[in-house]
């Protein structure tokens, strides 16, 4: 599967995608697309400076990574820039409004919105993870555009149900949910299952 990275807020979200992903044996493999962007989205908001992008997985999980191999954004040529390759899913998070319209648009000028293309054009599971607020009418026409394409958009609205004590309570309750888009149900995930018999999953 392929994870594109832009430079919408929310560089924790990306990391805790990569987390579970890389614990997950039911992937075997991920392709790591960061925007310029996504970069400085890291450096700003995580305090991981870009350096060798090859090493940033390592730097991100505090560990080799092995099943991760990070894709240079200006590499249309790479083997998930064609529909020839097979790769199942792709999820874009977080998903900048200017990555949104592009994929809107077809503007295939990079390899996350060429891949995000790939996927539609595909019939193969796009999810668009977008992160801005308010959102204009551009912003609302672009996403009604791609989810007609076959995409699921899905706001990084956090969510309250569970109870969260902590942010990573929030965060992994939110990144659960896009796993559970792209079928990759995970156990972690609190499944609502009624008022007074809700039960969080066994972690």
């Amino acid at each position: 599967m392929t994870v594109g990275v832009t430079g919408a807020s929310g560089a924790i979200l990306a990391q805790k995608a990569l987390a579970l992903l890389e614990e997950d044996a039911r992937v075997g493999q991920i392709f790591l697309v960061v925007t310029e962007t996504g970069q400085r989205l890291f450096a700003e908001e995580m305090q991981i400076a870009a350096g060798d992008l090859k090493q940033l997985p390592a730097r991100l999980l505090g560990h080799a990574c092995g099943k991760i191999q990070v894709l240079p954004n200006k590499d249309v040529g790479a083997a998930i820039a064609s529909g020839s390759y097979e790769v199942d899913s792709m999820v874009v998070i977080p998903c900048s409004m200017g990555t949104l319209g592009k994929i809107a648009g077809g503007l295939s000028d990079d390899l996350v919105s060429r891949a995000a293309d790939v996927m539609l054009k595909e019939g193969r599971k796009l999810v668009l993870c977008v992160r801005d607020t308010p959102f204009s009418r551009i912003h609302l026409e672009n996403m009604l555009r791609v989810q007609g394409a076959g995409a699921v958009v899905m706001p990084a609205a956090l969510s309250y149900y569970h109870q969260p004590k902590t942010i990573d309570d929030l965060v992994t309750q939110y990144v659960c949910r896009v796993l559970a888009q792209i079928g990759l149900p995970q156990e972690r995930m609190f499944r609502w299952m009624g008022s007074g018999t809700a039960k969080e999953a066994k972690a």
